[in-house]
């Protein structure tokens, strides 16, 4: 696995930064914009999985980072309960919802991936490198 220098580098953001994409694409129109809670929610949610995938990167720490990591993974698996929410309230139909709902596991699955990795990479993290 390639190190990375920048959070926007790690593609598990790259993609979670896609998947908030299209929750916010989808969550603009039709009914769906009308159940604010709702979207504000998964909007929420969805935000979630990249902020913490950014924030862990930064704290230099890999035990942080997958901390951080485990969060975003948690808010992946919050974006995938409120997308039936939406499939059940017909806010999307079913290919919508295949689309997104396979993104949103696709991200929470490399997120995994990312987390085993560090775990067992004996990368202790940048804070830890002698000046």
């Amino acid at each position: 696995m390639a190190t990375f220098k920048k959070f926007e580098e790690i593609e598990v953001w790259q993609k979670a930064r896609k998947l908030t994409k299209r929750i916010y694409a989808f969550s603009r129109s039709g009914e769906f914009a009308k159940d604010f809670g709702l979207k504000d929610q998964i909007r929420r949610a969805s935000v979630s999985i990249m902020s913490n995938i950014a924030e862990g990167h930064d704290r230099s720490g890999t035990g942080e980072f997958v901390q951080f990591l485990a969060t975003a993974k948690g808010s992946a698996a919050e974006v995938r309960s409120q997308l039936y929410v939406a499939l059940d309230q017909e806010y999307m139909d079913e290919n919508a919802f295949a689309e997104v709902f396979g993104l949103a596991t696709e991200t929470a699955n490399m997120i995994g991936g990312l987390m085993n990795y560090l775990r067992h990479s004996g990368i202790r993290g940048s804070k830890y490198k002698p000046e």
